[in-house]
């Protein structure tokens, strides 16, 4: 088991995969992500529910659930799989699918990516975010969102704590209890990633707080170290490092690889519960897929 009551580590094929430049065949997917479930995994980033012609990797997600809700899991243990959506319609079809259990948005506080990535005003996003909160409670779904430029932006657009600050306690005034926060470009130094995460987490009470770090490899470590010593429990990676951010200008900013974080954290004497041959097994698969359906420029859509 990976996720323990002291670390929840969430897996994120989904964000590794949707900026390959070859299609996974959906039974590869299937036999991918229930292997990550055989092997412990237990949150997992799986789909999501956008435009096929924004995201083609993406336009089986039905299909691919399907499959992925018929697996077997040991008895009173559960698996969250998170779909992420970018509208209303992605929201219908997330909460229509069969082993979704919690939606995914990424609420941008740059204005200039809000509109750029999903043509919102704030008032729009924040609207959808409303919707979704009420819709997925009366579905007994779980929602998480990601605060997207949250260490900042390449804009020159306003950006500090205070604002992520105000996001926070907006989130969690409409209801929100889980939320992530996003180094979206990949720039957060280790002092940023904890500068910022100490600025704000007393500020939504209640509210269970993440990141979702992109960073070149020989940083994840400092930048893991960070966050947990600044008190983050809740942490996105993506086994190899795989996926990142198209905006970061730099090849070698992806992911945080999970096994970067579960290494990190073990030597640090915090309990993961992984167990280190399953997690050599999960890294040689997700090589092998890489591998074989991804060219030079390995980029995904960014939270």
């Amino acid at each position: 088991m990976i996720s323990l009551a002291e670390i929840t580590i969430v897996e994120c094929p989904r964000d590794a995969w949707q900026g390959l430049p070859h299609i996974i065949p959906t039974d590869e997917k299937v036999q991918y992500l229930a292997r990550l479930v055989s092997l412990g995994f237990r949150h997992i980033d799986a789909v999501s529910f956008v435009s096929p012609l924004h995201v083609p990797q993406m336009a089986d997600s039905e299909a691919v659930m399907q499959q992925l809700s018929q697996v077997k899991l040991p008895p009173g243990e559960s698996l969250d799989v998170i779909g992420i959506v970018v509208n209303a319609q992605g929201l219908d079809r997330a909460l229509a699918t069969p082993g979704v259990t919690t939606i995914g948005y990424p609420y941008s506080i740059s204005a200039y990516f809000r509109r750029a990535n999903a043509n919102m005003s704030r008032g729009e996003s924040r609207a959808l975010v409303e919707k979704l909160q009420h819709d997925t409670k009366a579905a007994g779904h779980k929602l998480v969102i990601y605060i997207s430029m949250a260490f900042g932006n390449p804009y020159d657009e306003p950006w500090g704590p205070e604002i992520v600050e105000d996001a926070l306690v907006w989130l969690k005034d409409v209801g929100v209890r889980t939320v992530s926060l996003a180094d979206t470009i990949g720039t957060a130094t280790p002092q940023d990633v904890a500068h910022l995460y100490r600025a704000v987490k007393d500020s939504a009470a209640g509210v269970e707080i993440g990141v979702h770090l992109h960073s070149r490899p020989e940083r994840a470590a400092e930048k893991i170290l960070a966050a947990y010593e600044a008190g983050c429990r809740r942490f996105d990676g993506a086994l190899t490092g795989l996926g990142g951010c198209p905006f970061a200008g730099d090849d070698l900013v992806g992911n945080i690889p999970t096994e970067a974080i579960l290494t990190t954290l073990a030597a640090r004497g915090v309990s993961t519960g992984v167990d280190t041959k399953s997690l050599a097994v999960a890294c040689a698969m997700t090589h092998e897929l890489r591998e074989k359906y991804a060219q030079q420029t390995e980029t995904a859509k960014p939270n």
